[in-house]
């Protein structure tokens, strides 16, 4: 019996599920993040921390899909954004390339942990590195929203609105994301390695 069960695991065909199950997790725990609003200057929600968890433990290939499924839910509809909102139109709105920009969040991430490992210095450069991408996509894509529905706005006033307040919870949200990678990663990181 133990010989079967090894077998299996050599032929993938319980990673596999085992990969599905992981992915439906962390688009779950980023639905349920991005419900969560901290009242702060400005309210944030947790959905960023959400990635950089996703990211970090699932590893490039599958925290990309888990991303992409989860924004893809929110467009068909389901309420799985901020304020339980959904719908495509969530994404063409002036924020919606700052969701869009979690794919490359993960992508990069993941793409530097695969690359140095997972010593702490290294997910905090990754996760912010992530991050830095995630707030250039989502800044052009509000200017050229903004521009095109209400008026010019130029690039100060953008990050003013959409980066500036938020650098300090994103930083603190690196740290918790560090922290739990460490004390979570030992248990799924064997089980998922790229």
């Amino acid at each position: 019996m133990e010989t079967k069960t090894n077998a299996k695991k050599r032929t993938g065909s319980g990673l596999k599920t085992l990969d599905i199950t992981y992915i439906g997790m962390f688009v779950a725990l980023t639905a349920v993040f991005s419900w969560i609003s901290v009242p702060y200057t400005v309210p944030f929600t947790l959905q960023t921390l959400a990635v950089f968890l996703t990211a970090a433990l699932l590893g490039t290939k599958r925290s990309v899909l888990a991303v992409i499924a989860y924004i893809l839910l929110g467009a068909a509809g389901a309420p799985v954004f901020q304020g339980f909102s959904g719908g495509i139109g969530v994404l063409f709105g002036t924020t919606g390339g700052y969701i869009i920009g979690f794919i490359f969040t993960a992508l990069t991430t993941g793409s530097i942990i695969s690359r140095f490992g997972k010593k702490t210095h290294v997910l905090a450069v990754a996760m912010a590195a992530g991050l830095i991408v995630c707030y250039a996509f989502g800044t052009v894509w509000f200017m050229c929203i903004y521009t095109a529905t209400q008026a010019p706005i130029g690039i100060l006033a953008t990050l003013g609105f959409c980066v500036f307040p938020f650098i300090i919870p994103d930083a603190c949200k690196i740290v918790v994301a560090v922290v739990i990678c460490k004390c979570v990663g030992r248990f799924i990181g064997n089980l998922l390695d790229d």
